[in-house]
């Protein structure tokens, strides 16, 4: 006789228990440990290669005579096979073992780094990058993997701490990697800089990760339809999220034909993954209400700390003139801090005393104030005017990311952990390409704006001010005797005001929406996802049910 549950009841996706373990996978010990900081090493180093060539990216088209609009295509086709990888990757490393999948992909990235600044066209460059975008993009959920899997119960929301690595450490570091590397060293180090730490991490993984046998009776069942649908319907949205803006979207037939196509394929993806018997995830998740509130919040928290770490490296850059060297203290005092808050907020989620979506929220708030602090931002500040805001953001940061993946990953049992992962990491990647598509059009149509009211403003007043004189023309009238050459040069610097202040109400107006997306997101999770509690060990007197 079939019994329903009460979860099946309320349209809850099934949880699977806990497999009897595994015989391969040893004790927990300063191996494994050695193992699992090797695996968490393997994946900053492919963060610091997304992350420090597409930071230096300006430096690099100088080297290599690449175009700004060429430079475009190299991030934008990196990060579409790197994101799209991440969907794929768990039925991968169940088939090839997570052990031999994650020294493979790690040396092929590293090893795909050495020709990197000797090729001789775009085209090569691409392609290049793509197959190295692909390998990154295997590594971030074999890390969730690994950290769910070997470590112990009462220590995995720290595992879920280091695994919050990669989205709060890393991309601060990677500003100030690029201005070390480039200014010190050479721009060729921009692509060779992984190749001693993915050294370090695969004599760590060798040592350390369990080897676990290969099941390639799996390949009985692939999921072909899947992965040729889908890799490609991932990869043509990624590429008009990052290519949008400069095509001027759907006015673009590029666009507008990878949108529709790549749309398409998408739904039939998503069709496939849930009618598949062998699906790389489940779309069933997102029938539970803390898989709904968990992901939504990762996408959006992403790309909340995306922008608010674009915004200060923009304004330094266009209306300082910083190099990156000079801006990197602004991403230094978020990055290292991590390292002391990221174990510390693990470790008050780990107590069964505390609801982390409380903590969420006060995140959030952390974060909503930092945007506030923001909206005083004026054409006169400098870099020492940002570090109560970047301040905020450490604290505001792993707040907010730790109990969001708490919230994805403990509602779910151990064999749940290759279905989930995936759609984790696929969203946190897309994150980044949402967040640069939002700053992109955000950024250029309020400056455009605000340029066009400025303008107005200037022609409608400006027979009203001609009294007081023109303070720019006075100034450059003594450097030269030609009235025209004055005038053109007065009319230059006019518009480089004009553009610093639109820029300027740009970005406070990006600060403003922020704020309110801030206290939404606090809002829905203090009211859409259940509590979870952190995970214990079972109790040897506990009866099974």
């Amino acid at each position: 006789m079939n019994t329903v549950t009460p979860a099946q009841a309320a349209g809850e996706p099934i949880i699977h228990a806990a497999p009897p373990r595994p015989s391969y996978i040893p004790p927990f010990g300063l191996r494994t440990i050695i193992g699992c900081l090797g695996m968490l090493l393997a994946v900053h180093v492919a963060g610091f290669n997304e992350h420090v060539t597409e930071i230096g990216l300006s430096d690099i088209r100088g080297a290599m005579h690449i175009g700004h609009d060429e430079g475009t295509w190299v991030i934008a086709i990196y990060e579409a096979f790197n994101i799209a990888a991440m969907a794929f990757t768990p039925w991968f490393y169940m088939t090839f073992s997570i052990y031999r999948f994650s020294i493979f992909m790690t040396a092929i990235m590293a090893l795909f780094s050495i020709p990197a600044p000797f090729m001789p066209d775009v085209t090569s460059l691409c392609i290049l990058r793509a197959f190295q975008g692909l390998a990154g993009g295997c590594l971030p959920p074999v890390l969730m993997t690994v950290m769910l899997k070997y470590l112990p119960p009462e220590i995995r929301v720290f595992g879920i701490g280091g695994y919050a690595m990669s989205a709060t450490f890393g991309p601060n570091l990677g500003l100030p990697l690029e201005a070390f590397w480039f200014e010190h060293v050479g721009w060729h180090w921009l692509y060779w800089e992984i190749i001693p730490t993915a050294a370090l991490a695969i004599a760590m993984m060798a040592y350390g990760l369990p080897r676990d046998p290969m099941h390639f009776e799996r390949f009985q069942k692939f999921n072909w339809f899947g992965l040729l649908v889908g890799l490609p319907a991932i990869c043509s949205l990624v590429i008009v999220l990052y290519q949008g803006d400069r095509l001027d979207w759907f006015r673009s037939p590029i666009i507008t034909d990878l949108a529709l196509w790549g749309g398409a394929a998408f739904i039939v993806f998503v069709i496939n993954e849930a009618f598949h018997p062998s699906p790389y995830f489940r779309i069933q998740y997102w029938r539970s209400r803390n898989i709904q509130a968990a992901l939504l919040s990762l996408v959006g928290i992403l790309a909340i700390c995306a922008i608010m770490g674009d915004i200060p490296a923009t304004y330094l850059e266009a209306v300082r003139g910083y190099r990156p060297i000079q801006a990197a203290p602004v991403s230094l005092v978020v990055a290292l801090p991590q390292l002391i808050m990221l174990p510390l907020i693990a470790a008050i989620c780990n107590s069964r005393k505390v609801d982390c979506r409380f903590v969420l929220a006060g995140g959030m708030c952390c974060l909503a104030t930092a945007a506030w602090l923001g909206t005083w931002l004026t054409v006169d500040w400098v870099r020492d005017n940002f570090y109560p805001i970047q301040i905020l953001q450490v604290f505001g940061q792993p707040m907010t990311v730790i109990p969001t993946l708490m919230l994805a990953t403990m509602a779910m049992g151990p064999a749940d952990g290759p279905f989930i992962s995936g759609m984790v990491n696929m969203l946190k990647g897309l994150a980044n390409a949402v967040a640069f598509a939002l700053f992109a059009a955000l950024s250029r149509r309020r400056e455009q704006y605000h340029s066009t009211m400025l303008l107005d403003h200037h022609g409608t007043h400006g027979l009203a001010l001609q009294g007081m004189g023109d303070p720019i023309n006075q100034q450059l009238s003594a450097t030269s005797p030609d009235s025209t050459h004055v005038a053109h040069n007065t009319l230059q610097v006019f518009h480089t005001y004009v553009h610093e202040q639109s820029l300027v109400l740009a970005l406070n107006d990006i600060y403003y929406l922020l704020i309110w997306v801030c206290l939404g997101y606090a809002a829905m999770n203090l009211v859409l996802p259940r509590r979870v509690y952190p995970p214990r060990a079972p109790s040897p007197t506990t009866p099974a049910r």
